[in-house]
């Protein structure tokens, strides 16, 4: 009921104005988001390559309006992978395609799409493609089979609660596409979507071992990465064949400890402005996510 609540509130936009301008959102969110600015994200990539680990940026922003919208994030992106590049952090890209207007107007947003990868290219940074709700599922996979077929440095996210998922992984694995495996953090009917937490237990592992790994298994849930370390250990693949991928402010504890045992952990730092949506699911996903953010209320 709680998950419930918190997805609800992440879609309505007057609760996104009033919980905007409190302070203490703000700073709650601040533990999930890294800051505003392309800066304040290089800044958050840094210490944690010196730590140990990779990182996924992610300009927030999503379900843009108009094209101008569209235009203006793909901007933002050009500009982040020349920082990345001229900085030399060990970070990729992760893009949300509503924010370049899938929604809105498929040919703008492969337009956009496009020069992305070009400059992606050039940069050598890979780019990551989110999956979001639902009602964008199929269109996004068409747009990432359209972008493998421009560049070969470009992945796509799927949701292990999706009936669905099992054979988009499989015509994922025909084409050699790079995926990111998570549970999935929107709120879904029972048509499309496993309702309980223990049927979510699908995995993808592949042998190749190539850089980034083919599969990247998104989770904070030790049971889960106990079951990949099994199925690792089974198949013979060595540590840094598959990526474990952590978000930004969650079980820090945990992404130490995997560096420590010599696994490849990437970690997904979100920016920017539009940090609602990204918050509020945030709290859906965990109890203590939302008791940190209560006890922030008492906070001056």
């Amino acid at each position: 009921m709680l998950r419930g609540f918190f997805i609800l509130l992440s879609k309505v936009p007057w609760a996104q104005r009033v919980i905007t301008r409190w302070g203490v959102a703000r700073r709650a969110a601040r533990r999930f988001v890294a800051g505003d600015t392309i800066a304040d994200a290089l800044q958050a990539a840094l210490a944690l390559n010196q730590a140990g680990m990779q990182v996924s940026l992610d300009p927030l922003g999503e379900n843009t309006t108009h094209a101008e919208g569209a235009e203006a994030a793909a901007q933002e992106i050009l500009t982040l992978l020349d920082s990345l590049h001229a900085h030399e952090l060990r970070a990729n890209v992760s893009i949300k395609l509503s924010q370049l207007g899938l929604a809105l107007d498929e040919n703008l947003c492969r337009q956009l799409l496009g020069k992305i990868l070009a400059r992606a290219g050039e940069r050598g940074v890979f780019i990551r493609i989110d999956m979001e709700d639902a009602s964008l599922t199929e269109r996004t996979l068409e747009m990432f089979h359209w972008a493998r077929q421009q560049s070969e440095g470009v992945g796509v996210v799927i949701q292990a609660y999706l009936y669905r998922s099992e054979a988009d992984l499989m015509r994922l694995r025909e084409v050699q596409g790079k995926v990111r495996l998570c549970k999935g953090a929107y709120r879904e009917g029972a048509d499309v979507a496993f309702p309980q937490k223990s049927a979510v237990n699908r995995k993808l592992l592949s042998a190749d071992g190539r850089t980034p790994p083919l599969a990247a298994v998104a989770t904070h849930d030790p049971a889960r990465i106990a079951f990949a370390e099994a199925e690792m250990a089974r198949q013979g693949l060595p540590k840094g064949s598959v990526e474990f991928q952590m978000l930004y402010g969650i079980r820090r504890d945990l992404q130490e400890t995997l560096v420590r045992q010599g696994h490849a952990v990437r970690v997904y730092v979100p920016y920017g402005t539009h940090w609602y949506p990204y918050f509020m699911r945030r709290l859906a996903e965990r109890p203590e996510n939302v008791r940190f953010f209560l006890s922030n209320l008492f906070r001056k």
